[in-house]
């Protein structure tokens, strides 16, 4: 089941174990805060993570939908991986990961056919003076070198059926060029989060929830995310990880 330099980790709030491996991809908090922020109901019959990496997102859904969930991932390293983690967690029948680029998944799912989109995308532009991380899987995962936001956002849309619902974790920084591009592609802005490290810092993350063809405005910006209370996990993440305590 795992290869070298892999290991399993668990999120135990969801009971998921999921392949990681430090030379190629690892997911992080920003994974468990988008899987959290979702809304993810009775009625979904189709969710499609892209981004997916190493599967985390997706699999970490199934503990709020029976929905069927597609994962489509553009590196065959983090597919292959994200493939052993839902044989390992028996959750074949609901979940599949499609290696290919994301602009393509209209191979794969029909226009217009799915109720929930989540995305972790790239945060930064590519610009030729960015300082890239030497390894090639993080790099294509941070920056925008196989896809950017623009491309992220119109697959999106045009995988969603009308009012249906998209979810994505991304930088404050950039915040303005995710909402204007939501609302570009058809996709209006709705609750938004922010996440902070601690009391008083900067927003270090955001979440962004937006509905295909919704009604222009109205958007609510609801209660940070503080991640640590001192030297350790608030309440609230500590919830998100480990479940009730």
């Amino acid at each position: 089941m795992l290869k070298d330099g892999e290991r399993i980790d668990q999120l135990y709030s969801q009971n998921v174990q999921i392949i990681q491996s430090t030379d190629v991809f690892s997911f992080s908090l920003d994974a468990v805060l988008l899987a959290n922020f979702s809304r993810v109901g009775g009625r979904d019959r189709q969710v499609v993570d892209l981004c997916a990496g190493n599967g985390a997102v997706g699999l970490f859904l199934t503990g709020k939908t029976n929905a069927s969930i597609t994962m489509i991932e553009i590196q065959p390293r983090l597919a292959d991986m994200a493939q052993r983690s839902i044989e390992l967690n028996y959750l074949t029948e609901q979940v599949k990961v499609i290696n290919a680029d994301l602009k393509d998944s209209f191979e794969y799912l029909k226009k217009d056919s799915v109720d929930v989109v989540t995305v972790n995308p790239p945060y930064f532009v590519n610009y030729d003076d960015s300082q890239k991380n030497p390894n090639p899987h993080l790099a294509i995962a941070r920056h925008e070198l196989a896809t950017n936001l623009e491309t992220v956002v119109k697959t999106s849309s045009g995988l969603l059926k009308m009012n249906a619902k998209f979810f994505c974790v991304f930088r404050p920084d950039r915040l303005t060029d995710l909402l204007v591009t939501m609302r570009t592609n058809r996709i209006e802005p709705k609750r938004i989060q922010f996440v902070r490290s601690r009391e008083g810092d900067n927003a270090n993350m955001v979440l962004v929830e937006g509905i295909k063809d919704g009604k222009l405005n109205g958007v609510k910006v609801i209660e940070d995310i503080i991640v640590y209370d001192g030297d350790h996990y608030s309440k609230t993440v500590k919830k998100m990880l480990y479940g009730e305590q």
